[in-house]
């Protein structure tokens, strides 16, 4: 009688016992990595803003890549999800980083005993080698990547895959979301979310066509170490994730979106990727074309004020696109029911004496009998000192959302001041839209550093200050060319 083969059942009910979720049935646990202020990424933030308190950027600091993290169970299509990625991301340096091949390698005596390891424990990771690398290639460095082999569950010693600096990085892995200072790196973070019976049908196809493992092997493994780690490390870490995609692969629909983001973020200037809550309103050629206008030291009076007036709209109407909304259902003239939603009602103006003056028009064609505040701060020569001479504003402005308006943001100094004073009088600070037409990239760092929940709004990013802490190319003094007093 031939040896009667164990049923897929009995694999299955044997390993699905109670289990040890650690890395070692044994309980020889190593400390999971801990997260800590002084990891590569906290590093990288603190060595990203010390970057930008030079007086004017530097040409050679290498621009800051794209960093995605994809996760998802086993086999949940991750790979697939990262292909199509890149492939529509052709116009792009594109790299991909497997959380795989940072496995540790076991030793002969625990390469004995394979089956009763757990390769889906956190610990089973070389975190820092991952941190290591990741670091270096977000600050523009080749790195060498080690090569793992699954079926002797080694890396190679003599062989490495070079990964070269790109434009985006795609990390990805079951556990990638798991330690914050990994996902600290990145800027955007995808689950890829598919059913486990198709998750398991994929597992059995792989490991059995491409590793060379008998299905018994994969089922008992699947059971005692597989499921219960997604159960308590990967499923939990979906929380960190700003995109799921269903169906993985097979949702193109998800992709095309991803990547059109992506696209938006890589066309994005370098500070609107350290501070997120600085927008740029998407340039196009009528933007520019406005821009070539009023930044025209010979241009017309009238066309100055009508180009400009234009672009403050446009900030305007972004800016206004930022605010809180509930939704709110009408009835159309067909007697058909439109769900829509209804504007922030809490919402008032405060220009900074007397630039800000120019945008109070077009906030006023958008918001129909909208409260406008005012602040005067005097400057004392360009040393700096800034000194509160008036304002007005509204009794409630702590219960409102504020727009406040200055054509030009430089070195920030008066936008400070003003904002503080808002603070002051019970407003949040994430509550306040600053609005500019041109900022400087000193006046942003000013601003942002010191206000970090505070939203700024603008058409373009200058190149930077010169020694008289005039914007570069800039447009001169906005007020005195709006208003006519240049002469």
């Amino acid at each position: 009688m031939p040896e009667e083969t164990t049923s897929i059942d009995d694999v299955m009910e044997a390993a699905s016992g109670p289990h040890f979720s650690g890395l070692r049935i044994d309980g020889l646990l190593s400390s999971p990595p801990s997260s800590s202020a002084s990891s590569p990424a906290h590093r990288f933030a603190s060595a990203a803003a010390s970057a930008l308190d030079s007086t004017l950027p530097s040409d050679s600091t290498p621009t800051r890549p794209f960093v995605i993290g994809v996760s998802g169970g086993t086999a949940s299509g991750k790979t697939t999800v990262c292909d199509m990625i890149i492939q529509q991301l052709h116009d792009h340096r594109v790299v991909l980083v497997n959380q795989d091949s940072f496995y540790r390698g076991l030793t002969p005596e625990e390469s004995e005993r394979a089956h009763e390891y757990n390769f889906d424990h956190p610990d089973a990771f070389d975190t820092e080698q991952l941190l290591e690398c990741m670091q270096e290639l977000i600050n523009g460095h080749a790195v060498q990547v080690p090569i793992y082999d699954f079926k002797k569950h080694q890396r190679s010693s003599d062989s490495f895959r070079q990964v070269n600096a790109s434009d985006v990085i795609i990390l990805e892995g079951i556990l990638v979301f798991h330690d914050q200072r990994v996902r600290d790196l990145m800027n955007m973070k995808i689950f890829v979310d598919t059913d486990a019976d198709v998750r398991l049908a994929r597992r059995i196809r792989r490991d059995t066509v491409e590793r060379g493992r008998d299905i018994n092997s994969v089922l008992e493994q699947y059971a005692k170490f597989v499921k219960p780690a997604f159960d308590d490390f990967v499923l939990p870490s979906k929380k960190y994730a700003d995109v799921i995609i269903p169906r993985g692969g097979d949702n193109h629909v998800a992709i095309d979106l991803i990547v059109q983001h992506i696209h938006t973020k890589l066309g994005q200037h370098d500070l609107c990727k350290i501070y997120p809550n600085v927008y740029v309103i998407q340039s196009t050629f009528q933007i520019r074309g406005m821009h070539t206008l009023i930044r025209d030291k010979d241009i017309s009076k009238h066309d100055f004020v009508f180009y400009s007036d234009r672009l403050i709209r446009l900030v305007v109407e972004h800016g206004l696109g930022h605010l809180p909304f509930t939704e709110k259902q009408v009835v159309t003239p067909t007697g058909s029911v439109y769900t829509g939603v209804d504007f922030c009602k809490k919402l008032c103006g405060i220009s900074i004496v007397r630039s800000g003056e120019s945008m109070e028009n077009a906030l006023r064609a958008c918001c129909k009998g909208i409260k406008i505040g005012k602040i005067l701060i005097h400057r004392d020569g360009d040393n700096g000192q800034q000194q509160l001479i008036y304002e007005k504003l509204p009794k409630d402005i702590s219960e409102r959302h504020v727009l406040l308006l200055d054509p030009v943001l430089a070195t920030g100094n008066s936008a400070n001041q003003a904002i503080e004073l808002l603070i002051q009088k019970g407003v949040p600070e994430s509550h306040i839209i600053f609005l500019n037409l041109i900022s400087a990239p000193e006046g942003i760092h000013c601003v942002c550093k010191r206000f970090p929940s505070l939203k700024i709004v603008t058409s373009e990013i200058d190149v930077a200050l010169n020694e008289e802490f005039r914007v570069i190319p800039g447009l001169g003094e906005f007020g005195d060319r709006y208003f006519g007093t240049d002469d």
